[in-house]
């Protein structure tokens, strides 16, 4: 167990929030030569049970619409299926990617032109996107009920389930076996300096004062709060998404795969014979920190018809487990906030995923290492997720939101 309080009053790099964006970014400081400094990570939990990481359904696509958003999850795939070389230690199980691929289901032509458009995007990327008739579709997959479909989009390079919590896991141990300290404390307050151009300390819950040379607000759906802290406001809150791990009476002879139906609700493969389906609240407003009940009209008036509708070999299913998490959501454009603000020169974004934390968290804490570094992005330009596209009220818009 982290300690809580931190063994020295200074350190170069202080990351709020050690789940996996914060020990992602972590673990990276740590890969760079060039790097020599001293990192704090300030986690309010070390048990982890109720941040975003802990509740993820673990997947990765490359079917987006954003071309950064696609190179951020094609490098997610190299380094999960090179996990142990990566870590460069043997005691890493490897890891592989479960690609049985997004399965976008389109039942009007303006969506389906939203496939076709995202499809030469992500062709142009190095994807292997198809376009499926309705024909098509139940030739491959003949337990869909597709009367109502026009289109379908599926990848199966590099699309599906990984183990989240399995690189999460080694990321936090490498980091700290580097040298990297995590203690169980929180932060409740930040000091700038006199003309507020810099952060000079952060104050935690335990009353330490710590001296920072830069911060890094990875805190998850708390994210706003942070940056609070600092006199910033920030657009993201957290929103409540269900899931069911659910069992069939008749299951399917072949794996399902992630499948976005056009009533919002999705499903895909979770075992041998187990299957997870997914969905927000209605209505999806924002949500207390610590609430994570579920609704449990949910499933039975909304999403089991829904998929019963869509597979009707699922008729007769039932739920094994269920739980609720929390997305980051950014409500400005729902991609991510990442590298300085404007002003504090020193305080540095990794917030607002909503919803692809998990699968961006590689190229997101590599790129984040590389700002506290170099004061630059060198592997992958991530400039466009600056915070400054808020000032300047520039969404980024992506087409391909689950």
């Amino acid at each position: 167990m982290p300690h809580k309080n931190p063994t020295a009053r200074s350190y170069d790099i202080v990351i709020i929030g050690g789940a996996i964006m914060g020990s992602s970014t972590a673990w990276f400081l740590t890969e760079l030569d060039d790097f020599n400094g001293s990192v704090l990570v300030v986690e309010r939990d070390s048990s982890y049970e109720k941040c975003s990481t802990a509740h993820t359904n673990s997947c990765m696509r490359q079917q987006f619409s954003n071309s950064l958003n696609i190179e951020i999850s094609q490098f997610a795939a190299e380094f999960v299926k090179n996990l142990r070389a990566n870590i460069g230690d043997d005691r890493v199980p490897e890891q592989h990617i479960q690609n049985y691929g997004y399965m976008y289901l389109a039942d009007d032509e303006g969506f389906a032109d939203t496939l076709r458009e995202n499809q030469k995007i992500q062709l142009a990327a190095g994807a292997e996107t198809e376009l499926l008739s309705a024909e098509e579709i139940t030739a491959r997959y003949p337990f869909y009920a597709v009367d109502d479909i026009v289109l379908g989009s599926i990848n199966l390079k590099d699309e599906g389930y990984w183990d989240g919590g399995t690189v999460f896991d080694w990321w936090r141990r490498s980091a700290r076996e580097r040298g990297v300290e995590y203690i169980d404390n929180e932060v409740v307050a930040i000091t700038k300096n006199a003309n507020g151009t810099r952060v000079d300390s952060v104050t935690l819950a335990s009353g330490d004062v710590v001296s920072c040379g830069q911060v890094v607000n990875a805190s998850g759906p708390r994210g706003a709060r942070t940056a609070a802290f600092a006199g910033i406001e920030l657009p993201v809150e957290p929103r409540k998404r269900f899931t069911w791990i659910f069992s069939a009476e008749q299951p399917l002879d072949q794996d399902l795969p992630l499948t976005i139906d056009p009533s919002g609700v999705h499903f895909r493969q979770d075992g041998p014979k187990t299957y997870l389906a997914g969905c927000p609240a209605d209505p999806d407003p924002a949500v207390d920190f610590d609430d994570f009940a579920m609704d449990f009209n949910r499933w039975e008036n909304h999403v089991w018809p829904i998929i019963a509708t869509r597979i009707p070999q699922f008729e007769a299913i039932k739920v094994v487990t269920e739980w609720a998490g929390h997305y980051a959501f950014n409500t400005f454009d729902q991609n991510a906030i990442v590298g300085p603000h404007d002003q504090i020169e020193n305080f540095i974004f990794l917030n607002g995923f909503s919803g692809h934390g998990l699968q961006q968290s590689p190229a997101m804490g590599r790129g984040t290492a590389e700002w506290l570094t170099y004061g630059e992005f060198r592997s992958l330009d991530l400039s466009q997720f600056g915070y400054d596209r808020l000032v300047r009220n520039e969404p980024i818009i992506e087409k391909a939101i689950i």
